[in-house]
């Protein structure tokens, strides 16, 4: 006779300690080819993995007791160091592949200028992040997070099993994404109604884009936030939670290509002044058509989620894991 076998639960103290040891393990994964400045991509994955540790560390920090240098705001220093210098690469990429082969040969000669002073940004970018790993506060958080993976220390609410305080880990951030005031960019509320402005131009949302860019940026953080938390749960649920993240990232990516491009934008006329227009009229043109066609592409999500029925349905998820 078989013996039925009683699957083990997990407790929140062991999906917080395996999420930690995951992420913290990746970002040391790709430090030596970051510091030899050989491959991009590198810089990438040792960014989103600084990234992810940051949720980990914020999310499951009522469970644990971690080292002072193990915070929030320590780790989000070096991911925006990191972020710095990978921010300079995808403007160059971006650049290079996206805009430059289709300008006119009188533009793409003009557009020395701006690889130029990008090259430059990039060194003072390289030299801090290389600092920031002989720095003592780095050396600090990797020696004591790898102590704390040896022997870790934990509070009281780590003994609970995972499922019991999975929509209260959860819940909290969504509420914080749906309250955005990002959500409510390029709407007008009529009547207690909201209603998605369908009949802009160009010229209309780009004035709306520069005024509302910083809005617009911070509900992509969000997002963002709220994709990685949902992630280092996503095993524990069905189907349609997994679709739930998929759309958050989709709704990431729209926001972030849109914020790219206005910070595009606004670098190149740093760099030339009023000349930017003169100098390249048609990359400015392709700027703009591109923030209008990411525009329309966003609509579709931002009027899905205005909707009372389909956040509900969003919570619900939450509040079933398989």
């Amino acid at each position: 006779m078989k013996l039925a076998i009683k699957p083990t639960v997990k407790t929140l103290g062991e999906y917080a300690y395996q999420a930690i040891q995951k992420h913290f393990n990746k970002t040391l994964k790709y430090e030596k080819t970051v510091k030899k400045d050989e491959d991009p991509e590198a810089l990438h994955q040792m960014r989103v993995g600084m990234r992810r540790l940051r949720t980990a560390v914020s999310r499951f920090d009522l469970a644990l007791n971690l080292p002072k240098p193990v915070s929030d705001k320590n780790i989000g220093k070096i991911a925006r160091r990191l972020g710095s210098l990978r921010d300079l690469d995808v403007l160059k990429e971006t650049l290079e592949k996206l805009y430059q082969p289709k300008l006119p040969n009188k533009e793409q000669k003009s557009l020395n200028k701006a690889f130029h002073a990008l090259e430059k940004q990039r060194e003072v970018a390289l030299t801090d992040v290389l600092n920031t790993f002989k720095d003592e506060p780095y050396k600090s958080f990797k020696q004591t997070l790898e102590e704390w993976l040896e022997k870790p220390s934990y509070q009281s609410l780590a003994s609970l099993p995972i499922q019991q305080v999975l929509p209260d880990l959860l819940l909290p951030e969504v509420s914080i994404f749906f309250l955005h005031p990002g959500w409510l960019v390029g709407t007008q509320v009529a009547e207690s109604e909201v209603k998605i402005r369908t009949d802009w131009k160009l010229e209309k949302i780009e004035q709306h884009l520069t005024n509302k860019s910083d809005t617009i940026h911070d509900l992509r953080k969000q997002a963002k936030r709220v994709r990685y938390q949902m992630e280092l749960f996503a095993d524990l649920y069905a189907d349609s939670y997994a679709g739930y993240i998929a759309e958050i990232k989709s709704i990431q990516d729209l926001l972030g290509n849109i914020q790219d491009s206005v910070v595009m934008g606004e670098w190149l006329t740093d760099i030339f002044k009023s000349e930017f227009n003169t100098h390249l009229p048609t990359l400015a043109n392709l700027l703009a058509e591109n923030r209008y066609q990411l525009w329309q592409q966003w609509q579709p999500l931002q009027e899905k989620y205005l909707i009372v029925e389909n956040r509900h349905n969003f919570r619900l998820a939450i509040l079933h894991p398989a």
